[in-house]
């Protein structure tokens, strides 16, 4: 363990923090609230003991627009039942700000001015801007003609769509009359969406005709036409043209005739009656999104999140925890498929400006691009994945040498474990002023539960600090709390962005079973983590994916983050194999390494990869089959799909494999002769 930081706040820039403000008038509203200088640990533990006085602070630093009362209060109780971990809408669950009344879009639009709001980049695409004020009147426009095809409160709108600015439109349309929306990447395959789309029973669809991914043009509108024919609740499709279409020009629209019900983006604009935005004020929890689980286990969870909790967790997480300052601007690097993009878009409500990119992270012929984006736009918070920061290593790319990035304040990395080298290339390679948080959340939470902090240090491979009024902990099998070792992330107490609900699932059976199935009345993440000594986190990957050999239970990124450090080496995926199917089972580890381009495994290799394991892990987590592959499976949203890897292994059929992005590869791991036992 590293004994000194990998990066320090100055002092100057943490007192003058959003999080340092925030502290102080915590301090001086509430006598339960710490003085502003006590340690983080003491703030969290009050955020987290003292949700009633926590959460409404948080309100009211946001400067949440809502109804007023009769009594001229915005709500009768910040949370019942703070207690209780349990599903919303259980007896005796957590119930948030049950007077209050809000639209999320008006409180994300509520800047008005002819600053950017969005910035569009997309590969091979020109660069756009739509300014605060456009943006709220396109917004306008699309509320208005979604209310004159009937569309009210509680309908589903959905996007299989890039992300492109119609995305964020179509969404806050739908958000400003209080209709639901859900979204899927156009990289899903047909089978993917309907697996989605056709549980939620949607009545429009707004979709893409196609876009631009590693230099190859992809037309959407066969796909477009097969999901609209599967789902009969679809009677209206609003088909997007390509970002290079020319206005005025029809012969560079797409030709939607044969779509059921449909209608280019303008013809559809030209419904509304007016351009004047209009916000329908819902209680907290009435559903905003309707995400979905990765769908490579079963059929899709999908997880209605409600507005009032999506909006609160964000403004925490963008203003104290990143520290977003208006006209900042920040992007992520995700597509419509991945909660990366709401998270994304809910920025908007500090004021910053979001800048969108849609196409390949590193284009043929540009690995740099993202970078490069980055200084030309004066990014000041660069978000990405662990994967992302691995691959421009080994691509050799000095990101401050490739672009100006003085402007650029935080690096944000999330989407699987980022290895203590990633670390120490973004201090390096990006500039060692740059904070650099590793997060980690989900789509169930639609946020974080580790996270950065402007006023902590960042010590190499670890989250920082446990957000702001989340309760998380590390539990052993038996339940009980452990430290510097690793076990189950849990939260022990409730939170406002915890789904509402679980759609087709009246009694909240598939609710219970998905997160507190494991310990009474706890919320079971799936992440096999660590509490550090710094008060930090490791997180050593899903636990449903650790490897158990000899008894000895692993965290897969304990083995990649070695084997990764080859030169050789681009990614890797470790699965268990059962040896035998007898009463008294072991597991033997097997790994797969993709190598660069070029390069074959042998016997020499593979014992360096062996040895490299053995030195910087255990003799636990050394493989004994290494096998070489050229490509790996992975989710829509990028993440390796261990389970899928272990499925094959097994000869087992890998369910909804369409849910993958690549689901031709599953072929490379089947029949293997290395893998007979």
């Amino acid at each position: 363990m590293a004994s000194e930081p990998a990066w320090r706040p100055d002092p100057a820039t943490a007192a003058a923090s959003n999080m340092a403000r925030f502290l102080a008038r915590c301090s001086a509203r509430y006598e339960s609230a710490p003085r502003p200088d006590a340690p983080y640990r003491r703030w969290h533990a009050w955020s987290c003991e003292h949700a009633g006085e926590f959460w409404p602070a948080v309100w009211d630093d946001a400067a949440l627009i809502s109804d007023v009362g009769s009594d001229g209060t915005r709500w009768r109780h910040a949370v019942e039942q703070a207690g209780a971990m349990r599903p919303p809408r259980e007896p005796g669950g957590p119930r948030w700000f049950t007077g209050a009344r809000l639209n999320f879009a008006e409180n994300l639009l509520r800047h008005r001015g002819s600053e950017p709001a969005i910035i569009a980049h997309g590969e091979g695409a020109p660069r756009l801007i739509v300014s605060r004020d456009d943006l709220i009147v396109q917004v306008a426009a699309f509320a208005s003609a979604l209310r004159s095809i009937g569309i009210a409160p509680g309908d589903r709108v959905a996007g299989f769509i890039p992300n492109v600015p119609e995305a964020v439109i179509a969404m806050l349309g739908a958000a400003s009359i209080g209709a639901v929306w859900s979204s899927c990447s156009p990289d899903f395959g047909a089978q993917g969406v309907l697996d989605r789309f056709g549980q939620i029973a949607p009545r429009v669809l707004v979709a893409g005709s196609g876009y631009c991914y590693a230099g190859k043009q992809i037309d959407c509108l066969p796909r477009v036409r097969d999901i609209v024919e599967a789902i009969p609740s679809i009677a209206h499709v609003v088909v997007v043209p390509p970002a290079t279409s020319v206005a005025g020009d029809p012969a560079t629209l797409p030709d939607v005739g044969a779509i059921r019900g449909s209608l280019t983006w303008s013809a559809f604009l030209a419904l509304a009656s007016r351009t004047e935005p209009r916000y329908e004020r819902l209680p907290f929890d009435h559903p905003l999104y309707i995400m979905y689980s990765s769908g490579t286990t079963g059929l899709p969870k999908c997880m209605v999140h409600g507005a009032g909790g999506t909006l609160l967790q964000l403004v925490k997480e963008h203003l104290l925890h990143v520290d977003l300052k208006p006209l900042d601007r920040v992007f992520y690097f995700t597509t419509c498929g991945w909660m990366m993009w709401n998270w994304l878009v809910n920025a908007l409500a500090t004021g910053a400006t979001i800048v969108l990119y849609d196409g390949a992270p590193m284009p043929p012929g540009d690995p740099a691009a993202l970078w490069r984006m980055a200084g030309a736009e004066a990014l000041t918070v660069f978000g990405t994945s662990a994967k992302f920061i691995a691959l421009s290593e080994k691509a050799g790319i000095r990101p401050a040498r490739e672009a100006d990035l003085t402007s650029l304040r935080t690096v944000l990395s999330t989407g699987s474990p980022l290895a203590p080298e990633g670390f120490d290339y973004v201090a390096r390679e990006v500039g060692s002023r740059v904070q650099l948080s590793s997060i980690s959340g989900g789509t169930d939470i639609i946020s974080a539960f580790a996270l950065g902090h402007p006023q902590l240090p960042v010590w190499r491979g670890e989250l920082q600090c446990a957000g702001l009024g989340m309760a998380i902990d590390v539990f052993d099998d038996a339940g009980n709390s452990i430290d510097g070792r690793p076990g189950e992330l849990v939260c022990t107490r409730p939170f406002p962005s915890m789904p509402v609900a679980f759609w087709n699932d009246a009694d909240g059976a598939k609710y219970r079973a998905a997160y507190f199935s494991r310990f009474p009345e706890v919320w079971r993440h799936g992440d096999w983590a660590e509490h550090t000594s710094h008060g930090g986190f490791i997180i050593h990957g899903r636990s449903d994916a650790t490897l158990n050999p000899g008894g000895v239970r692993i965290g897969t990124a304990e083995i990649y983050r070695q084997v990764e450090l080859l030169d050789e080496v681009v990614e890797s995926v470790a699965v268990g194999q059962q040896q035998s199917t007898s009463g008294n089972d072991d597991v033997r580890i097997v790994l797969f390494v993709r190598l660069r381009e070029g390069i074959a495994l042998d016997g020499a290799l593979a014992e360096r990869i062996r040895a490299r394991i053995r030195e910087g892990a255990s003799p636990h987590h050394v493989p004994k089959v290494v096998l070489q592959v050229s490509d790996i499976p992975r989710t829509i949203s990028g993440k390796i799909s261990e389970l899928a890897v272990r499925d094959v292994v097994h000869g087992r059929t890998v369910p909804n494999a369409d849910a993958l992005a690549n689901p031709e590869s599953l072929a490379l791991f089947r029949d293997r002769p290395e893998l007979r036992l």
